[in-house]
């Protein structure tokens, strides 16, 4: 069902390409690198800095809605809302720091727990995604007219084209990758860099086994994934929900084209047993 969101996405849009210009500044100069969180995460002066902008521009314009961003304290004020952006001002900050490029500015809205509105932004070279609940993906590469995405008809597994992360590997990706029979991988950095390969049809597949992603991370990627016809959800197939009182996506990712997500899931769950996972409710 189509949404109308048109002023949200002009804004979010506007946003994301103002955080990524100031990221921008930072990229190859000195940074103070700090570390954050549980699992030491890295953050920069280049995040705080993205994050103002999106975060006081959504501020700003939609000021009854709820924010969940990675760098602004959380507050259970967002759980009294339906209308709630989720926003990693630079999902990725690991790329950034290494100068890869594979990093994005995530923004997303989710309503009533469901993603309808995504914007990513990949700044050093200039793409922007971005997709409403009804209305399809879009992609802008620099000064060239948007272009609408449609992933991959690929639905054999054999032929399956993985995106994979560049750092969090484990030896348990190996042992899927071996069992799915997958033999094409690319490893980038950042949620929205993988998703973006699969809705321009370079890879077809992605699958994340950790539970260390948060609702920030897969919001806006899931909802341009969907509209340009893939699926994403978690280990076990159950949709992601936004807006919970815990951030964190425990149950781990599985993000593909559509067409090989059913396959996928089945062939996980003996794996995910041998592994000892049980999803977590």
């Amino acid at each position: 069902m189509a949404v109308d969101l048109e002023r949200e996405l002009e804004i979010a849009i506007a946003l994301a390409r103002r955080a990524g210009q100031e990221a921008m500044r930072y990229y190859g100069g000195p940074l103070e690198v700090a570390h954050k969180g549980e699992i030491e995460e890295p953050v920069t002066q280049a995040d705080t800095a993205a994050n103002e902008i999106v975060v006081r521009g959504l501020l700003e314009n939609f000021p009854d809605d709820g924010i969940l961003s990675e760098e602004t304290a959380d507050t259970a004020r967002r759980l009294g809302r339906s209308r709630v952006w989720m926003v990693d001002p630079l999902d990725g900050t690991s790329g950034f720091i290494a100068r890869d490029d594979d990093f994005a500015v995530h923004i997303g809205l989710s309503i009533d727990g469901a993603p309808a509105l995504g914007v990513v932004y990949r700044p050093a070279v200039d793409v922007l995604y971005w997709a409403v609940c009804g209305q399809g993906a879009w992609r802008q590469r620099a000064e060239e007219e948007a272009t609408r995405l449609q992933v991959s008809d690929v639905s054999d597994l054999r032929e399956a084209r993985l995106a994979a992360s560049r750092t969090h590997r484990s030896p348990r990706l190996d042992r899927v990758i071996q069992a799915l029979g997958i033999k094409t991988e690319t490893r980038r950095g950042s949620v929205g860099v993988k998703i973006g390969l699969i809705v321009e049809r370079e890879c077809d597949l992605y699958i994340h086994l950790s539970s260390r992603s948060k609702q920030w991370d897969t919001c806006a990627p899931e909802a341009i994934l969907r509209e340009a016809g893939g699926e994403l959800t978690d280990l076990w197939g159950y949709p992601l929900r936004y807006n919970t009182p815990d951030v964190w996506n425990r149950n781990g990712l599985v993000a593909s084209n559509g067409r090989l997500h059913k396959a996928v899931i089945e062939r996980l769950q003996p794996l995910l047993a041998e592994f000892g996972r049980t999803r977590v409710a």
